[in-house]
Parts: structure tokens; sequence; C-alpha cells
């Protein structure tokens, strides 16, 4: 695995040296921005801070960062997987249409907004703490799981979860009682089949952070999801 020091490495200079290279370690990162853009079938491991859109429209391979990211990470991905043994900012998954983002502790603003399935791509986001407000807004398809763990008393998420949520599901580990959701979902307590379906995706965040599944598998989840085909219908007159 090829070392890269981006200490004094301007964004650019960096991702010409990933592109030329095949699996990389990156030490010094410090808020470059676009690495692993439509990277495929390569690994990279980066100790540091990446900045905005870590691993842009990622079609294979994995990233693994051992720190904070910024915002948009895995913006449009359509496969691989991101993992991140810290927090990130805003809009993470943006659009993602597949592959795998792993989130030890929190994520800021709109995590999800915008995810969608296709064929047999289905996205899937695991964020260990809370996230901030518009959490999975307009989304689509996929999977986003919240684990609320180390939230210090604060909610799972902030405000305006699911806004315009038409596809896909949502998993709060919590009871939801302090949460308002939107007319357009429904909120109600995960059934066994439920959990079923995010088994194997809740043991890898343990593979990966080091949590205890069957802890958290034995906790209460929400699952949310939308319950028209038009969650807009109720904003507009009907003639």
């Amino acid at each position: 695995m090829k070392t890269i020091d981006a200490k004094n490495l301007e964004f650019s200079e960096l991702n010409a040296i990933i592109r030329e290279s095949g699996d990389c370690e990156i030490k010094n990162c410090l808020g470059q921005r676009f690495i692993a853009a439509g990277m495929s079938y390569r690994n990279l491991k980066i100790s540091g801070t990446p900045g905005n859109a870590l691993g842009a429209y990622l079609n294979g391979g994995e990233i693994e960062v051992f720190g904070n990211a910024q915002d948009a990470v895995g913006d449009t991905m359509n496969a691989g997987k991101i993992i991140i043994h810290g927090s990130i900012g805003d809009a993470a998954g943006y659009a993602m249409r597949g592959g795998e983002i792993y989130v030890c502790t929190d994520a800021g603003y709109r995590a999800g907004i915008h995810m969608k399935a296709y064929k047999d791509k289905v996205p899937v986001m695991v964020i260990g703490g809370r996230t901030g407000s518009f959490l999975g807004e307009y989304q689509a398809g996929g999977i986003i799981i919240v684990l609320g763990l180390n939230t210090d008393g604060k909610p799972i998420v902030g405000n305006f979860p699911s806004t315009g949520m038409h596809g896909g599901k949502l998993f709060l580990r919590s009871d939801c009682k302090e949460i308002s959701f939107p007319k357009q979902v429904t909120a109600k307590p995960a059934e066994p089949e439920d959990l079923a379906e995010i088994e194997k995706y809740v043991s890898e965040y343990c593979r990966l952070f080091g949590a205890d599944f069957k802890s958290l598998m034995a906790s209460d989840f929400t699952v949310v999801t939308p319950d028209s085909k038009n969650p807009y219908k109720q904003m507009y007159v009907q003639n």
C-alpha cells in the first residue's frame, strides 16, 4: 500500500497522486476536497480530516477515515463503503444510490437527503450517535439507521426528520416520543421483521467500532416509512 503525505498538498495535487496509485494510505490530511471522487475498486486509509465531498460518485472500493470528515461525504455514491471513525458534517450521502456509509459518532444536518435506490442497489447509512435537523429529507429509497449512542441526553435527531420522504426506511434506536414527524410518514415501533432487515448493518457497525450488537438490537427502535406515494398532495388545492 502506497503512503502519501498530504501535508502542503493542494487538493488537485493529492487527487492526481491518488488516481495514479493503487491502494493508498494518506497521512496528514487537512481539508483537501474531492478525495477519491469517482474511485472504483481500490482502498484508501486516511489519517486526518478530509474536506468536502469525500468519496463523491464512489463506484467501488473502500475509504476508511481515522478521524472526522467534513460535508457531503459519499455525495451521489453508487457502490463501495465509507467508514468514518469520528463524526461527519452536513449532507452526508446526498443522493446516494448504492453502497454503505458507517459513521462512528454524529452527523450534521440533512444526512441522507435525496437518498434513492436503483434496481438491486440499496444504499445504507449507519450513524452511531445523533444527527442534526432534516434527516432523510426527500428520501426516496435506501435505509438510514441512527443508533443514538452517547448522545448526552439529547434527542437522537434534530428537527424536521423525514420531510418530503417518499421512499426508503429510517430506523431510529428510540421510542421517538419527543420527536415530531411530518404527516406524510408513518412512525411506529419496529417489529421483529423490521429489525431483521437491519441486523447485518448493525452487526457491521459493531464490528467496525466495537459496539455491543446484542445490546443494541435489544433496544426499542422506531421505523419511519412514507404513507403516501404523493407526499406533497396535501400542500396543494385539489380541483
